[in-house]
């Protein structure tokens, strides 16, 4: 199947936007998919911040983005927008870092007021960067991500099921990309 990148642009240790992607990671890798797992906030801040091309860590990132099939782009709103971390990533990657993938974007945030920042702030930005196919993305409220005390994930019905769809969708959207990119 495909090789996929699961980017969390949360900065935080106890983020919900980490848990529920690693949560659907669990789904495309069951679906046979390899999933590697990027959290944004463990690379180092300097190599962010000071736009350092060739610190390791950013070109283990650039290299991850470059092998990978489909990535999925996860990241709380602040300030109607997505994650500055996730930002200085994407600022840092190759202007067509996702030409030819398919591109998952998944947003959570505290309220339905940010619902548009996955269509109006996030998406312009993957598709400036040269993504073949954007699937229909998905906002999450933060209430409706909870972990229990052994780290397990718990997703409300509703949103488990509209997450299934969009995850699934993704998941065919990325066998039509891999036959596309091989005819082609």
């Amino acid at each position: 199947m495909a090789t996929v990148l699961s980017v969390s642009g949360s900065p935080s240790v106890s983020s919900r936007t980490a848990r529920l992607l690693r949560h659907l990671d669990t789904r495309l890798a069951a679906q046979g998919h390899e999933v590697i797992p990027l959290d944004v906030r463990t690379i180092p801040a300097e190599a962010l911040l000071g736009a350092d091309f060739t610190h390791p860590a950013i070109v283990e990132a650039t290299e991850l983005f470059a092998r990978a099939d489909g990535v999925v782009i996860g990241t709380p709103v602040y300030k109607a927008a997505y994650s500055g971390v996730l930002k200085a990533l994407l600022d840092l990657l190759p202007q067509y870092a996702l030409a030819g993938k398919t591109v998952l974007p998944l947003v959570t945030g505290g309220s339905t007021a940010h619902v548009l920042a996955l269509d109006y702030a996030l998406r312009p930005v993957l598709n400036s960067m040269g993504a073949a196919h954007i699937v229909q993305g998905w906002f999450t409220l933060d209430k409706d991500i909870t972990t229990g005390e052994d780290g397990s994930v718990t997703v409300a019905p509703g949103t488990a099921e509209a997450l299934t769809q969009v995850v699934d969708q993704f998941s065919a959207a990325l066998g039509r990309t891999s036959l596309l990119a091989a005819a082609g």
